[in-house]
């Protein structure tokens, strides 16, 4: 029997291209499954370079520091030519990062941001329809349907979304070819495209001892082929060039290329759309491939997480194409050329040479170093003088640059502002008006783009540039040098139309699509099910979760997908056994040990909280804060004694309050704050009269700190129980529960997971219009 599976996006194909679509998909809120017919990560390297665009979106996206410190390689090549890659910019020239550390990198963020890889699932079939996609795949535990709104085919040149999509692969197939191994056991020189009589040879010596050898034989053509060449072929071809014999060597990996050129006439096709080489085909000259590839994603990722979340409407998505297929079209003819250079025999020396004087002259280094390197794209910014857009602005549809800025929050760069993948409103006026002005038009958009004043610490060529609207890709959407014209149309253009915004006024705005509801789960076979939670990617830090209501708030986040921080006093083995619980279930958390009320009480629980988080997602960021432990008195008006009340107030209002204010620096945009409070506000117990005054404080937390957090679009909420069931004796004798249910209008008393389930609410995304509020949640108690 078929297992099914519910996803807002399948991506088929666990490569470079996948994984980050995967990752860019999850910032933006989208739910997505990867498919991937490996059953483990592959350890070859088809390709070794990172070129400088793509070193600038790692960065924006903080994964940089993960590849540690890779090789940088200033020179490069055009068709062998060499090519000094160094231009204006953060990380200039090549970087020398495997495929293999690439993709490991890529799957431990996208996975830890809470994309799910299922690895030995192959592709079989494709069903579209009006509203959906239904993919048939073929796993280890017999088949797997996968219902979804819209499928990726990021799976090579050899792609089966692409073939069973009827996708239009337009082009030529390979006429010369490299054929290249990776050699243990032979020692040869080193050679950097050495044209000999006979044909090219190219050899590296790695740091372990492995040597990668390429080799071309002049006039020889490309055989068709349906699987890799064997080592012995490749020795032959390296013989008859060079004269040297490395058939001795162990071959570790043995591979061909050719200079095949296809690309698919669209990259969307419906609800299926295609990324990488499943969308093109081409020789990976200089490791454009790889970057053309990861690119793809990038520009895909938040365009289709819009999508899919009802944020934006298909004029976005096709915009994928739009700017996308002239890029991949310049590449392939960038690289045609660079073949012809490379693989031609005598008869293209005398354009080499000419080339070769050609690229020593400034404009043309640059102008084919930065075509290489990815730092020319200058997509159509759509913008015109009729809709108000600065259409002359230079900044307009590229790339902004990386530059170092001082903010009210300190120093840093401009890639950081793009950790969270939102998009970024950069204010550089120094004007408090201007600032305002700005602030005031993005308002229906704070929670999808971020207001940010700075200073550029050296402004240069952008001294008169006032204000940038920048996408989540880092590309410019708008530009100015004073005011706000045309500032709201790019907004309805590039992030869709939110309720209470200003008519657009242009003709491509994105119409808003109703919210998706939470996916269903599906049990897969005899294994633990697949959840793809409203909660799916967040973080949460759940205090006092070992027990009562804050263990059901814990176990219910981590059932929507949320990575949770267990806290606890003293009682370790309770909170182990609420991880274990969690992880039982397929979910994730850690535990964490603070007691609070005391001094240092907050350091200590972020350093727990910040270095659980760092080990499993590489950021600290916190989505989600519940404030949940407390004490209470249980003694008369009479008998409460200083240390008593000092205590209930430090533990209850002081700890939450500073709770907060060190977990809003760590909680990105669009986060999520409950306050567990009780329904004894609202009621008279005496025997807690200072228990209730402190939760009356937490009650203000949030109706004051809901308007300071507004522009960041974070919620702030109380949660009021009644009655719960906890580890009280009062609750094993049955005529006392029944007396106590009868102060419920459901007659019956709460258990904590009927508190956990508000709280849950309250930390998605359909409790994004709900802050500064009380909510009862005490079964009607407070009914009256």
């Amino acid at each position: 029997m078929s297992a099914t599976l519910r996803t807002q996006v399948l991506v088929v194909g666990a490569g470079p291209a996948g994984l980050m679509l995967a990752g860019e998909l999850r910032l933006g809120g989208a739910e997505v499954l990867v498919a991937e017919r490996l059953e483990t990560p592959t350890t070859e390297s088809r390709a070794s370079t990172l070129h400088a665009r793509t070193m600038e979106t790692l960065a924006a996206r903080g994964l940089l520091e993960r590849f540690g410190n890779p090789p940088n390689e200033p020179m490069g090549h055009f068709g062998g030519i060499p090519l000094d890659l160094t231009l204006p910019g953060s990380h200039p020239g090549q970087w020398k990062i495997f495929q293999a550390e690439v993709e490991r990198v890529l799957q431990e963020w996208s996975t830890g941001l809470g994309a799910v890889v299922l690895r030995g699932h192959e592709l079989c079939g494709l069903t579209t329809a009006a509203d959906h996609v239904t993919a048939e795949l073929s796993g280890p535990d017999g088949p797997v349907e996968v219902s979804t709104e819209y499928v990726v085919g990021c799976d090579g040149e050899q792609s089966a979304v692409r073939r069973l999509a009827g996708f239009d692969f337009a082009g030529a197939d390979a006429e010369r070819e490299l054929v290249r191994a990776d050699v243990a056991g032979i020692d040869i020189p080193d050679r950097r495209f050495q044209r000999l009589p006979r044909g090219l040879a190219i050899a590296a010596r790695r740091p372990d001892g492995v040597t990668r050898v390429m080799v071309h034989e002049f006039g020889s053509v490309a055989p068709p082929r349906t699987t890799d060449p064997d080592f012995t072929e490749v020795a032959a071809v390296w013989r008859r060039v060079t004269g040297e014999d490395i058939g001795h060597g162990t071959p570790l990996w043995v591979n061909a290329f050719g200079d095949a050129s296809r690309q698919a006439t669209a990259y969307r096709k419906g609800r299926v759309l295609l990324a990488g080489d499943a969308a093109h085909r081409q020789m990976p000259i200089g490791g454009q491939a790889l970057n053309l590839a990861l690119q793809d994603a990038v520009n895909l990722g938040w365009k289709l997480a819009a999508r899919v979340t009802g944020r934006a409407g298909d004029a976005l998505l096709d915009s994928y194409h739009g700017e996308r297929h002239p890029v991949g079209r310049r590449v392939l003819s960038n690289i045609k050329a660079q073949a012809r250079l490379l693989l031609g025999g005598e008869e293209v020396e005398a354009v080499r040479e000419v080339f070769g004087e050609l690229v020593s002259l400034t404009p043309a280094r640059a102008h084919l170093a930065s075509m290489i390197a990815g730092l020319d794209i200058a997509y159509d910014d759509g913008g015109t003088d009729t809709d108000g857009t600065d259409a002359g602005h230079p900044l307009l549809g590229r790339r902004f640059p990386p530059l170092s800025l001082t903010t009210p929050d300190g120093d840093g760069t401009t890639a950081a502002l793009l950790r969270a993948g939102r998009g970024v409103l950069l204010d550089l006026s120094g004007d408090p008006e201007r600032a305002a002005e700005r602030s005031a038009v993005l308002g229906p958009w704070t929670e999808r783009v971020s207001l940010v004043t700075a200073r550029l610490r050296d402004a240069g060529d952008l001294a008169d540039t006032d204000a940038v609207l920048l996408r989540p890709d880092g590309y410019v959407a708008w530009a100015a040098t004073t005011g706000t014209t045309g500032l709201t149309a790019a907004l309805h253009r590039w992030f869709g139309t939110p309720p209470g915004a200003p008519a657009p006024g242009i003709s491509t705005t994105a119409h808003r699509t109703p919210a998706r509801a939470p996916a269903a789960r599906a049990d897969h076979g005899n294994h633990r099910r697949t959840t793809m939670g409203t909660l799916t990617g967040k973080t949460a830090l759940v205090t006092g979760s070992s027990r009562g209501i804050g263990r059901a708030t814990a176990l219910r986040l981590a059932d929507e997908g949320a990575l949770v921080a267990v806290h606890y006093t003293s009682n370790q083995e309770a909170a182990d056994d609420v991880v274990r619980t969690i992880e039982k279930e397929g979910g994730r958390a850690f535990a964490v040990q603070a007691e609070l009320g005391v001094p240092g009480d907050v350091h200590d629980l972020f350093l727990g909280v910040e270095q659980g988080l760092k080990e499993r997602t590489g950021t600290t960021d916190l989505n989600i804060l519940v404030n949940n432990a407390g004490v209470m008195g249980g003694v008369a008006p009479e008998d409460t004694t200083p240390e008593l009340f000092d205590r209930i107030i430090a533990v209850n209002a002081k700890a939450p309050f500073f709770i907060i204010q060190r977990a809003l620096t760590i909680m990105p945009d669009g986060g999520r704050i409950i306050n567990i409070s009780t329904g004894l506000t609202r009621t008279a117990n005496p025997q807690e009269i200072a228990y209730a005054m402190s939760k009356g404080a937490v009650e203000m937390l949030a109706l004051h700190f809901a308007k300071h957090l507004g522009p960041r679009g974070i919620t702030i909420n109380s949660v009021a129980p009644g009655i719960t069931r906890n580890d009280n004796p009062v609750f094993d004798m049955p005529e006392v529960v029944e007396q106590m249910a009868q102060l419920s209008v459901f007659n019956r008393v709460g258990e904590p997971r009927d508190v956990g389930d508000v709280v849950a609410l309250l930390a998605s995304d359909d409790a994004r219009w709900i802050t500064g509020a009380f909510v009862d949640a005490s079964g009607g108690t407070l009914v009256g």
